[in-house]
Formats: C-alpha cells, sequence, structure tokens
C-alpha cells in the first residue's frame, strides 16, 4: 500500500545493506547528530514502548482522532489540535515517525509529515509559514499519490494566493519570478509549481517574508475559507483512492522554538490555527505544559514518557535499562568499552534521556586517547557534563531537585520547576506525577550541600 509517509534519509542510512556499530571512536564521532531523528527503518533505531512504562502512548493519540487501533472502529472529530509534549531530545521526533507509519493506512490516515527545520527558520517562525508550508506538503503528496481534484476545489485556494499575497507592491517581483516557467495554469501541478517557487523566495528575502505575513494575518479568514473545502475534498478524494479516510499533519520542529516564540505560536496565535479544520499534532516543549494559558480548543494532554532506569521507589526498571543499553551499542560497539560497568554507568548518569547518554558518549569519545572507554574515563566525561549544569544552577535551584528527589510527587509545578525541566536538570517520569534530578547534578558540591542543609532542616 502506498502511503503519505516518505521521509528523506541520511546519505550514510542509505548505504546501510548491513549495519556494524562503529568500532572506532572517530566513526563514532562524526555519526552522532543530536537533533537527528531516526526512521522507522533505521538498524539504529530502539523500540522505547515499554522502556517509557505502562503509558501506551500512540494509543492515546489515536483515541483523540477516533482511532482505535486494536479494531476498525473510526469516528474522528471534525478538526483536532493535539500537542505532543516531552524533554528537548528525548525521542518525540523518532517516536512521530514510528506513529506516522502505524497511523497510516486505507482504514486509517494518509499521514502529512512536516519537520519545520527542513524547509522554515524555526528562529523566526509563525503560524502563517507553517500553515502555507502545509498546504504546499498536502499538494506535493496529492500529486504523488495521484490524487485529482475538480478545478473548481482548488481555485479558490489559487485565488487567495495570487490575489491576496501576490498583489502587494514589495512583492510584484516575486509574482513575476512564480509565473515564469508555468507552462499550464490551474491543477494541483500548478499549485505545486507555485507553492515551492514561493517558499524557495519566501526563505531567501525578509521583504516577502513580511509582507507574506501581513497578507495572511488581514485576510486569514478568506484563507481559512479556501483551505477548508479544499482539505474537505482531498479527503473524500483519498478516501475513494483507497489512500485513507482523514487527512492527518504531523508538525515536528515546533518545540524547539525559542520561548518567546512558543507563546506567540500556540498561545498568542492559537485562534488563527484552530480556524483550520484538520487534524494536526504539533511538537511542543515540556515546559510550555506548566504554563496553563492554552486554549480549551487546543488539546494539552499528551506527553511522552522518559525512559525510566527505576521505579518510583528506586528498584531497576529493566525494560528502560535495556533499551538504553541497546541504543548506546548500536551507536559503537561493544569493544570499545573495557567492560558492562562502564556501560552501566554511562546509563545511571543519562537519567534514562538519550540525548545526555549520547552526549556522554561522545565526550568519551573526544576524551579517549588509546585503549578502550574505562571506568576512570567515564568518571571525566560525566564531571565534564556535570559542569555545564553547574554554570547556571543556584543555590535555590538546588533546593529544589533536592526537594524533588525526596518527595514520592512532585514538588513545584510552575516558576523555578519550569526552568529545571527546560534545562534538563529535572527530568519528568510516567504521567509527569514524579520526577527526579538529573544524575550528573547530584554529582556537584552545590547538590550535596543542599542535601546536607535538608537533612539538618529535617532533623
Amino acid at each position: 500500500m502506498e502511503r503519505a509517509y516518505n521521509l528523506p534519509q541520511r546519505s550514510f542510512q542509505r548505504k546501510f545493506v548491513s549495519y556494524s556499530p562503529p568500532k572506532n571512536r572517530f566513526e563514532v564521532l562524526q555519526r552522532i547528530e543530536f537533533e537527528e531523528a531516526l526512521e522507522p527503518s533505521d538498524p539504529r533505531n530502539v523500540d522505547t514502548s515499554a522502556a517509557r512504562g505502562s503509558e501506551n502512548t500512540i494509543g492515546t493519540l489515536a483515541a483523540k482522532f477516533g482511532l482505535d487501533l486494536k479494531g476498525t472502529f473510526f469516528f474522528p472529530p471534525a478538526k483536532k489540535h493535539v500537542l505532543f509534549f516531552g524533554h528537548i531530545g528525548c525521542g518525540k521526533s523518532t517516536e512521530l515517525r514510528r506513529y506516522a507509519k502505524e497511523l497510516a493506512g486505507a482504514k486509517r490516515f494518509f499521514v502529512v509529515h512536516f519537520d519545520i527545520s527542513a524547509e522554515l527558520d524555526r528562529n523566526n517562525l509563525q503560524y502563517a509559514d507553517v500553515l502555507m508550508a502545509l498546504a504546499k506538503r498536502l499538494l506535493e503528496s496529492l500529486h504523488s499519490n495521484q490524487i485529482s481534484l475538480p478545478a473548481a476545489t482548488l481555485e479558490p485556494l489559487e485565488k487567495w494566493f495570487t490575489e491576496q499575497v501576490l498583489t502587494e507592491e514589495r512583492q510584484k517581483e516575486l509574482s513575476l519570478k512564480l509565473e515564469s516557467g508555468a507552462s499550464v495554469h490551474g491543477g494541483i501541478p500548478y499549485l505545486v509549481s507555485l507553492f515551492a517557487k514561493f517558499t524557495t523566495a519566501f526563505r531567501a528575502n525578509t521583504t516577502y517574508k513580511e509582507s507574506f505575513r501581513k497578507a495572511v494575518r488581514n485576510n486569514f479568514t478568506q484563507f481559512a475559507q479556501a483551505f477548508n473545502p479544499f482539505l474537505g475534498a482531498a479527503e473524500h478524494a483519498l478516501q475513494q483512492a483507497g489512500k485513507g479516510q482523514r487527512v492527518l499533519f504531523i508538525v515536528d520542529g515546533t518545540d524547539k522554538l525559542r520561548s518567546e516564540d512558543c507563546i506567540q505560536f500556540f498561545i498568542t496565535d492559537a485562534s488563527q490555527l484552530l480556524e483550520i479544520e484538520a487534524l494536526l499534532v504539533y511538537t511542543a516543549p515540556l515546559s510550555m505544559k506548566f504554563e496553563g494559558a492554552f486554549p480549551a480548543q487546543l488539546d494539552a494532554e499528551l506527553v511522552l514518557p522518559m525512559i525510566k532506569l527505576n521505579d518510583l521507589d528506586g528498584r531497576p526498571f529493566p525494560a528502560g535499562r535495556k533499551a538504553l543499553r541497546d541504543m548506546l551499542l548500536l551507536r559503537a560497539d561493544r569493544s570499545l568499552f573495557a567492560d558492562d560497568a562502564v556501560i552501566t554507568a554511562l546509563i545511571e548518569a543519562s537519567g534514562g534521556h538519550p540525548r545526555e547518554l549520547l552526549r556522554l558518549l561522545k565526550l568519551c569519545c573526544e576524551l579517549l586517547d588509546d585503549g578502550k572507554i574505562d571506568q576512570a574515563l567515564a568518571a571525566k566525561a560525566i564531571d565534564k557534563l556535570a559542569n555545564e549544569y553547574r554554570r547556571f544552577l543556584t543555590a535555590e535551584d538546588y533546593a529544589l531537585l533536592v526537594a524533588e528527589d525526596r518527595n514520592r510527587k512532585a514538588v513545584e509545578t510552575q516558576g523555578r520547576a519550569h526552568k529545571l525541566l527546560n534545562n534538563l536538570a529535572l527530568l519528568e517520569y510516567n504521567d509527569g506525577s514524579w520526577r527526579r534530578s538529573h544524575p550528573v547534578v547530584r554529582t556537584l558540591e552545590g547538590y550535596q550541600l543542599a542535601a546536607e542543609a535538608n537533612l539538618v532542616k529535617e532533623a
């Protein structure tokens, strides 16, 4: 079955025939990319479902859109905008790629996946940019799947684009560029060409960007009135072609926006996003979940749990430890490590956070001069990572971290806790009901002094 889930892969990934973890530390370093999301077919991809605890995250997500993964029941809402929270670097993007594959199908969804980092500037992003990119991605997916739509369905969208966006004085030059080389006017191929050329010019020219955003703000109702019927017609055509019951947009990378841009995108401009009658998933930073200012129409409940090393009572959690061990040994061959105790030490120091484990591996390979990664070298890498946290933690931060570690439930849900969650000094597990400080933070003298002060206070 042909699906809309067809994402590009890294060049070295395409060369994999039979994969072997790198045995050379320089090759390990070359392949570590902290923001890389793995495809489901990537040999380095580790299934972390059981490792994150009892939560069935994909089942919960599917249910929000009316789909029971265990049966054929399908009753989607007219529109649904879901935020997908999680610590930065905890694996949201990799998980979403797996979800996209599982949610796609004739009796499920036609998935349109879009990573803003690939086409847009996440350091200067507004809702207008994202909505235009989504329209472009849907048009491209329809075209690649040979789905055609009646001209009457496309005309309002084309008319809005040409009349509202390209009529401004500053964009007349752009209009000429877009029209040049267009052999056929009308239809999906023409709109794909139009949007593609616009996106290229949009990224390269600030003038185009600002005037376009102004046009969208001033004429957003007309855009929604053109886009929503187009989306409805596309979904009907996809149903007829056996490609999916509804379009599901997955927007990745919006969790990496700057704090002020996150607020602008998800809160200030949310009313415009919600005018689009679609099924959408947006990634969002965990720290924003506690702001409590989201519009009621935004579903802000879904959190990707952290990989657990231990249960709340401190007992080891085997599934989490195995997943992280597999993750580490797919990135670096077992022969690079002196013994299993070193591997265990690195896993413990990561706190169950995948990116932190990769950071520790990177530090080990950079510090390694000759021989293998042993306990002494691992200790140096852990100290080096801990120093990064020392630079921004205050005495008040340490006191809160100690309090969180000594309680079974989250101590503080706002203010200082937001900052610590955002910078990973504080890690959240399960459904967010309990937290623990990052293990490397506990090695710092500031934390140890706060722990001693807490014992004195309790005594």
